[in-house]
């Protein structure tokens, strides 16, 4: 019997990111509380990516994994302050409206993530580079969430022989159908007002507060990760540290659609 090939190793550019606090609203939840996503969302990964190039990438082909995680999870109240509208007329005598001095406040019970990591895997060295003079403010959420640059190197991948160990990612739901909280996620927004979804589907969320998920998915793991977390086991007393191993999503933008695998 012939034997299965496996891909070949392949290098990569690990850039790795971090942030005192985190945030990744549910994109269709609007209520007095706004609970937080535990991973972020391709949007938010691909609109940092954005950040760093300081112009819109359109991402027509490209491949991209991460990993996130975070120390904790808290919940923070904010005041919202409601500016209510007025109808004018403009020098036109048509009817607009305006912003009156009829103000109320309107307090927000919101989640926030903190200490949270973010570990990209870039194919792009171009597109790595511009992590190192990054063109705008990294963000890892909202305006407050700035995050920092820690690493970017040039690691190896391999690719995963049997069973993957996933956690700390997000997964599309069809066809692999994992264990996880499922939520329909945009993966990337066009650069037009307003702005429109693109690609928009749903999601296995593995959360990296859970277990590993055990997946029979096309993966690949980070060689010096997994070392890492060995000789953490072997140095620190009752380390459970594992580092998961990475899916890889390949994006194809068109104006009208996406695609992601």
């Amino acid at each position: 019997m012939d034997a299965v090939a496996h891909p070949a190793p392949r290098p990569a550019f690990r850039v790795r990111l971090s942030s005192w606090t985190c945030s990744f609203r549910y994109p269709n939840l609007i209520s007095g509380f706004q609970p937080t996503l535990h991973v972020p969302p391709l949007s938010t990964v691909l609109g940092l990516l954005n950040a760093a190039a300081g112009r819109y990438l359109p991402h027509t082909h490209s491949e991209l994994g991460y990993v996130f995680d975070f120390a904790g999870q808290a919940v923070d109240v904010e005041t919202i302050w409601m500016v209510a509208g007025a109808k004018r007329k403009n020098a036109q005598r048509e009817d607009v409206i305006v912003a009156s001095n009829n103000v109320k406040s309107n307090p927000v019970r919101r989640e926030f993530l903190y200490e949270g990591s973010l570990t990209l895997y870039l194919f792009d060295k171009e597109l790595a580079d511009c992590f190192r003079q990054p063109a705008y403010q990294l963000l890892l959420g909202r305006s407050g969430d700035l995050a920092t640059v820690d690493e970017i190197r040039e690691v190896m991948l391999y690719p995963v022989a049997g069973t993957a160990r996933l956690r700390g990612q997000l997964v599309p739901l069809q066809p692999h159908f994992l264990p996880g909280q499922i939520q329909a996620l945009p993966q990337y927004f066009t650069d037009t007002l307003p702005r429109q979804n693109l690609g928009t589907q749903a999601y296995s969320v593995l959360s990296p507060r859970e277990a590993m998920v055990d997946a029979a998915v096309p993966a690949w793991y980070d060689a010096e990760a997994r070392e890492a977390a060995a000789a953490q086991r072997r140095t620190v007393v009752g380390s459970r540290a594992e580092a998961s191993d990475i899916f890889l999503h390949t994006l194809s933008f068109a104006l009208t659609h996406a695609t992601a695998g």
